[in-house]
């Protein structure tokens, strides 16, 4: 119990950089426990680790100049489809949602 409540607290004001060059796109998520760092060609399969930390493929593509989706496929096992979608909005909000099966959570960043 103790350790889920240090992991609530982290990750409760994460920092997300997002950094582009032509089509790659680097985004690192920071928190006081633990850092990520992804980075991916759009349009291109990719490996990496759904959230939960099973191995998948997947597959970035632009929705529209400001959102980006991506499906993942499990690379092995059985578990539900995940998915994530990053939007900018006009307010300088980074609105993530991901999707695992049925369930979606959404999040919503501010601009420092």
């Amino acid at each position: 119990m103790f350790l889920r409540k240090i992991a609530v607290t982290a990750a409760s004001s994460p920092s997300v950089d997002i950094s582009q060059q032509d089509s790659t796109l680097t985004i690192k998520t920071s928190t006081s426990v633990r850092t990520t760092l992804v980075s991916f060609t759009v349009g291109q399969s990719f490996s990496e680790a759904t959230v939960d930390g099973r191995p998948c493929t997947s597959f970035p593509k632009w929705e529209t100049d400001q959102k980006i989706s991506c499906e993942q496929t499990l690379q092995k096992g059985d578990g539900p489809k995940t998915s994530w979608t990053r939007e900018m909005t006009n307010d300088g909000e980074l609105i993530l949602t991901m999707t695992a099966g049925d369930v979606v959570c959404t999040r919503v960043y501010e601009r420092e």
